[in-house]
């Protein structure tokens, strides 16, 4: 089962962070601008955990790292190839994200 991203799980997540680390040191976090990030939800949540949130500008996917880490994955894994089944394509991407987790992690 898979759960939908929105202003409840980013609330969830912060929280899950803020178990890693004391409450005393301030969290810096960059977000894009999707509505669930922006909601007052989120702002309070931050506000009460002490985490500081930035916003990355409109329209910037060039500053968001996984971005980045998208398009590499397309390039290796789908460009020119035609997958039948549904199971080939995500054959496909685990095998992508079962070579380069290891070599991000490593860095």
């Amino acid at each position: 089962m898979r759960a939908s991203i929105n202003s409840e799980t980013i609330v969830r997540f912060f929280c899950k962070l803020r178990e890693s680390y004391p409450l005393a040191h301030k969290l810096h976090i960059i977000l894009d601008g999707a509505g669930y990030h922006r909601s007052d939800l989120v702002k309070d949540a931050a506000f009460v955990l002490n985490i500081e949130l930035y916003y990355l500008p409109p329209y910037s996917p060039n500053l968001n790292p996984i971005e980045r880490l998208w398009k590499i994955m397309n390039e290796k894994s789908r460009n020119n190839v035609y997958f039948k089944r549904k199971r080939d394509f995500k054959a496909a991407i685990d095998q992508f994200f079962a070579v380069i987790l290891p070599e991000i992690t490593a860095l």
